[in-house]
């Protein structure tokens, strides 16, 4: 007996090492040797500022603790942790997939047969009893050769999953950070644009009480006045626009940090922050590399991978050993009485599936189509990587030009405005050029704080396409 196991312990070894399936390594797709737009002097050899800890690269204090109290409280980032438990309770669970399955079974039983059946007589004739009694203790065995390789993709498709779900976990986070990165951006600008529409309502007070007083001179008729308060009260009809985004802004800031909604208390101002002259993107292939979700598509290949060995090992035959050993006695004061109550079975079988074949031959085929499209869709996730890094460098690079005009322009009309305040008060320009101006440079500053706002998203996005802010 014992040679019989060892010999089919030795041609199970040697089978085992043959691979039924074999693997597609992961692809590589054509990358650019640098962005477009990007600064080739300042690429460098990493994946620049993705590398860089997001406490670093948002340094304003009030910004980090709304980024900290997101990543410990947003119910998403919970849910990508408890998906992440979970996984890993699986990954550990595999590692016993190579362990014999071992049942400890204990059974009694008494049976009363016929008295005018074959066993009734036997027993009357033979026993002198009526009743048949069996008492069974036993450790049984079962264990399944790992011939072709399916266990150990299973695995596999265990240690994958769990890789998998902590990129996805990642990606969460990047994302949360540039959520409320963006939020408060966006919060700041509405600072900002409130400031600028509550100086524009002081500027058209201003503007009407010398119109007021100018009417009831004669000097000038009512719809210059009209005309006047329909400008106040534009610039003031802003206000509670402004106030009621920013109400919302913060809600919804609160509540990315799993908070309920309130106010976010705050002394940044906008014009505080500035755009780096030179933003370091690094080598694409580095810089795609460590995207999580183009770790995550990575890990999701082994998976194919893996499952396409599994659905090929279903076809083939299964050889399974199986052994069984206690004690066994017809009567209970017998039942432990050693040696005589021992027994023991050992077996070994080979399952090879028949009426199954077209099944599990279409299982396999069904197994590898799904792996042409996990391959299909990596390569579409490298593509939108690379496209997000761009389009984030175009816009930095367009914006700083927008920004430039735009900052010019709201110079000239507040130079401008400045001059026909002036002339209007010195009786050498209409009120109309007054008005003008002023409306003119409320909207010039009010355009102004929103591109500057974009210009900080767009280097948020920028940091986020290059895989930063799980760190």
């Amino acid at each position: 007996m014992k040679k019989y196991i060892t010999g089919l312990a030795l041609i199970t070894l040697i089978i085992s090492a043959c691979s039924v399936s074999k693997d597609i390594a992961t692809p590589q797709p054509e990358l650019p040797v640098a962005f477009r737009d990007a600064d080739i002097k300042t690429t460098g050899d990493t994946s620049g500022i993705g590398k860089t800890q997001w406490k670093q690269f948002f340094t304003e204090p009030v910004l980090q603790g709304l980024i900290d109290s997101a990543i410990v409280n947003n119910y998403d980032m919970q849910l990508a942790v408890k998906n992440l438990e979970q996984s890993q309770l699986t990954l550990r669970q595999s590692k016993w997939n190579n362990v014999p399955e071992v049942n400890l079974n204990v059974s009694a039983s008494s049976s009363r047969p016929s008295d005018n059946s074959l066993n009734g007589i036997s027993l009357s004739q033979f026993l002198g009893t009526k009743h048949i009694e069996n008492y069974s203790a036993d450790v049984s065995l079962s264990w399944e050769a790992d011939i072709w390789g399916k266990i150990r993709n299973q695995n596999k498709v265990a240690l994958a999953a769990y890789l998998q779900t902590n990129e996805a976990k990642k990606l969460v986070q990047t994302n949360i950070v540039a959520n409320v990165v963006q939020g408060y951006y966006n919060l700041l600008m509405l600072d900002a644009q409130l400031a600028i529409a509550q100086k524009n309502v002081a500027l058209t007070d201003s503007t009407l009480q010398i119109l007021r007083l100018q009417f009831n001179a004669g000097q000038v008729t009512s719809l210059g006045v009209q005309q006047a308060e329909a400008q106040r009260l534009a610039a003031l009809q802003l206000v509670p626009e402004f106030e009621k985004n920013i109400a919302i802004q913060e809600n919804a800031l609160r509540i990315l940090t799993g908070a309920l909604p309130d106010k976010i208390t705050r002394t940044a101002k906008l014009d505080q922050f500035s755009i780096p002259d030179n933003i370091a993107t690094g080598v694409p292939s580095a810089a795609i590399s460590s995207r999580p979700d183009v770790r995550s598509a990575e890990f999701l290949l082994n998976r194919a991978n893996a499952n396409v060995g599994i659905n090929k090992a279903e076809m083939y035959p299964a050889l399974r050993i199986t052994a069984n050993g206690g004690v066994n006695s017809f009567k209970a004061s017998n039942w432990f009485n050693i040696p005589a109550s021992l027994f023991g079975i050992v077996g070994g079988s080979v399952i090879d599936p028949l009426i199954n074949k077209k099944r599990l031959s279409t299982n396999y085929k069904v197994a590898q189509v799904e792996r042409e499209k996990v391959v299909l869709q990596f390569r579409q996730t490298v593509l939108n990587a690379v496209g997000e890094v761009s389009n984030s460098l175009a816009s930095i690079q367009q914006l700083k030009q927008e920004q430039i005009i735009a900052a010019r322009r709201v110079g000239t009309l507040q130079q401008a405005t400045g001059n026909a305040n002036l002339l209007f008060k010195n009786g050498m320009a209409n009120y109309l050029e007054v008005i003008t101006a002023q409306s003119n440079v409320l909207q010039g500053e009010l355009e102004l704080a929103a591109i500057k706002r974009d210009e900080l998203i767009a280097v948020s996005s920028l940091y986020r396409a290059l895989g930063g802010g799980w760190q």
